[in-house]
């Protein structure tokens, strides 16, 4: 009795067993090739569901369905116009037939080993055929200029085939060589470009250069400007100076002469008023001639000498 039940047991171990090595899920995200003894068997499965496979005997290979990424080693290439710079790209790829690619290149690594045979082959290819600027720019554009000097400096050449129609090529060309790989390469891009570091020392140096050489173009141009600035408002104020001194005498020449007409106005109406305005001017002289320290000597006949001789 014992026996019959460890028996069915075991018999039911093996049923359960079979039919676990005998179907396999494929998730969204997958596709698979079903292999026996290393070589397909049948069509590849590409739904999502439950599959069925001959227990022990067929082994299945999953593939990802999905995008995937494929980033490119910065290399150093010369251009059309022999500029070396470095170069860094990336790229994304599908498995459009898993048993295809299974055949030709078996997994993923494989894949990313032959992509980096061809899209870094294209690439150089791609850099090689096209001068620096069809690389760096997409399209022919007016450069926006905010200052005056601007237009000597933002000149922009025309480019021919430019950076977008250059991916363009090598991603036609890349799929070209990968049609019998099962797989499709649906974008590339260069990432990143700039020149190797001994050129771009040199171009910065021309830069500097450059920047130097306007700026000393301005600082004189100011320099010069300051100077007629300085010398216009030298001789303004030369001239207001001048015509301020000639209003100024003019206004004492006409004060002294009303002044003079009033003093003799004043002291014109008779005898007595005379001799008063001519003793008030002496004295006045007197103040403003003689001070402490100052001694004169007057003859008897000088007119200062006469009022003493009254007083006397």
């Amino acid at each position: 009795m014992k026996t019959s039940r460890t028996l069915l047991l075991i018999l039911a171990g093996l049923l359960a067993l079979l039919a676990y090595s005998s179907i396999y899920i494929l998730s969204e995200t997958q596709q698979a090739i079903v292999t026996q003894f290393g070589r397909p068997v049948g069509e590849p499965r590409t739904e999502p569901g439950l599959n069925f496979k001959v227990p022990f005997l067929h082994k299945v290979q999953f593939f990802d369905k999905r995008y995937l990424e494929w980033d490119g080693d910065q290399n150093q290439v010369p251009t059309k116009d022999k500029k070396f710079i470095f170069v860094d790209t990336y790229a994304r790829w599908e498995i459009t037939n898993p048993l295809q690619f299974f055949i030709r290149l078996r997994d993923e690594r494989s894949a990313q080993s032959r992509l980096d045979d061809i899209l870094d082959g294209e690439t150089r290819n791609a850099v090689a055929s096209h001068d620096l600027l069809d690389l760096v720019r997409s399209r022919n554009r007016d450069p926006e200029i905010t200052e005056d000097f601007m237009e000597e400096i933002e000149i922009l050449e025309d480019i021919s085939v430019g950076r977008a129609n250059i991916e363009k090529i090598v991603l036609e060309k890349a799929n070209e060589r990968t049609s019998d790989l099962g797989v499709r390469i649906l974008d590339f891009r260069f990432k990143r470009m700039n020149y190797v570091d001994e050129v771009r020392d040199r171009v910065f140096d021309r830069m500097i250069s450059e920047r130097n050489r306007i700026a000393d173009q301005f600082r004189s141009e100011g320099q010069g400007e300051a100077r007629k600035i300085e010398g216009d408002k030298e001789r303004d104020l030369a001239q207001i100076q001048s015509e301020a001194f000639r209003e100024a005498e003019e206004i004492k020449g006409r004060a002294d002469a009303e002044a003079t007409d009033i003093y003799a106005s004043a002291y014109n109406r008779n005898r007595q008023a005379v001799d008063l305005y001519k003793f008030v001017r002496s004295m006045e002289s007197f103040e403003k001639s003689l001070d402490d320290n100052t001694s004169i000597i007057l003859s008897s006949d000088s007119e200062f000498f006469k009022y003493f001789k009254r007083l006397n």
